[in-house]
């Protein structure tokens, strides 16, 4: 007997996954918003934690209705940013830098399957030392990231938040 494809089997409703390096600073958000949702996550919400990004959660993703890939970022307005993501090929990546494009991109290649898939970027300052713990700006984003997606992840509607409106009444990023 063979395996059930992920188009055959019934899909679970969310996965999110936090990644960054905890141990440079404020890289770590992704996995920090992943810990901390993970108790209060309601039901059919999956929360992983990881370094980086692998070709191989795009098995995962395609096992998901929604995946929410949750990471830090330089550049992103404070306190963060919720968008969507359209799958693409990405020729650069290796085994050691997958984008969340590329994972979608992979999901459906690999598994027939186009996620719904989105980002939300928390604005983080340190990543230039080692260490643990965020800094104070990086963990008022956080909370605010926090609050959103424990929104976003009860009201189930990802498109409108990604186009900026509101989820359950909080505001939009």
């Amino acid at each position: 007997m063979t395996a059930a494809s992920a188009t055959e089997r019934e899909l679970k409703p969310v996965l999110v996954i936090g990644y960054g390096n905890p141990g440079r600073r404020d890289d770590g958000l992704g996995p920090e918003l992943a810990r901390r949702l993970e108790v209060a996550a309601p039901e059919g919400v999956t929360m992983d934690a990881d370094y980086q990004l692998m070709i191989e959660d795009a098995a995962d993703v395609a096992g998901h209705e929604v995946t929410v890939f949750a990471d830090a970022s330089v550049s992103c307005p404070e306190p963060f940013r919720f968008r969507a993501v359209e799958p693409r090929e990405d020729a650069s990546f290796s085994t050691h830098s997958v984008s969340p494009e590329a994972v979608a991109h992979l999901a459906g290649k690999c598994f027939g399957r186009r996620p719904r898939a989105f980002v939300l970027e928390i604005r983080g300052y340190d990543f230039d030392g080692f260490g643990e713990g965020l800094s104070p700006r990086a963990e008022q984003n956080l909370s605010a990231a926090a609050g959103f997606l424990a929104g976003l992840l009860r009201s189930g509607d990802f498109e409108a938040a990604a186009r900026g409106a509101s989820p359950a009444g909080e505001p939009g990023a």
